[in-house]
């Protein structure tokens, strides 16, 4: 049976896009990135789509190709096919409207690389456990020689994941991060709200790169959320209402520019 709540995007490079959009006419969209190897039906997505119908503003949620029900394998991905996806479906479904855009993990690379794209339209940024440049920082350059080996020779090396089944790691993924690489740029054009959340138990991703990707920033309306015992998910009901707290203030603060 079709679920008539999703939809699919079908980019130029024929890769189908799974999504989802509500409140498609509203001047203001909220847009979620998920993190690598999830998709668009976890507790964050579903809680920030909830939230934004409360608040009355749009909200646009999908996956990247190779993750959940898109087209493609996850193994023929990589940070600039998923940029593409990204940019490809925002573009045909925003028209002029505002964005705010959630990054989660390797949702905040992709989204802090599309920023600069949609400069005229950014009204915030808000960051959940940010991966920027984590395929080199956190996994090739932490690598043992052993491992490297293996992916040199065989194309492809299956990474531990706490959160369930492991990660596989391909070569052309390790190359493709290299050329993607955000944190040493500086996106000191951009006057948003920027408001990063961090939990202090995360395995996953150190605060450090929530730190760093704060620097990107000049604005003086950011800000490093650090959560208490807070894991690299954040999707505890306590940690959501904190990130929804944040995304009405900016959201707030936007309407007083203009009315829907």
């Amino acid at each position: 049976m079709r679920d008539k709540k999703f939809r699919y995007f079908v980019t130029s490079k024929r890769r189908k896009i799974r999504y989802s959009q509500v409140n498609s006419k509203k001047k203001l969209m909220v847009i979620f990135f998920h993190g690598f190897m999830s998709d668009m039906e976890g507790k964050k997505p579903k809680s920030f789509e909830k939230f934004s119908k409360k608040i009355q503003t749009g909200f646009l949620r999908f996956e990247y190709s190779g993750h959940g029900k898109s087209s493609n394998k996850l193994t023929e991905g990589n940070i600039s096919k998923w940029t593409d996806d990204a940019c490809q479906l925002i573009n045909s479904k925003i028209n002029k409207k505002k964005v705010i855009f959630i990054g989660s993990s390797m949702g905040s690379w992709i989204a802090l690389k599309l920023i600069p794209k949609f400069r005229k339209q950014m009204a915030g940024f808000i960051g959940i456990g940010s991966a920027p440049d984590f395929s080199d920082e956190l996994m090739w350059k932490k690598f043992p020689r052993n491992i490297k080996d293996i992916i040199n020779k065989k194309g492809i090396y299956n990474v531990k994941n706490e959160y369930g089944d492991p990660y596989p790691i391909t070569k052309q993924f390790i190359k493709d991060g290299k050329k993607n690489k955000i944190l040493k740029k500086f996106l000191n054009s951009f006057d948003l709200p920027v408001f990063l959340f961090h939990g202090n138990k995360d395995k996953s991703v150190p605060i450090k790169y929530s730190r760093k990707t704060l620097k990107l920033f000049k604005s003086d309306n950011k800000k490093l959320f650090v959560i208490k015992n807070g894991d690299h998910s954040l999707s505890r009901k306590s940690d959501l209402k904190k990130i929804c707290k944040e995304l009405y203030y900016i959201v707030s603060n936007l309407r007083q520019n203009f009315k829907e």
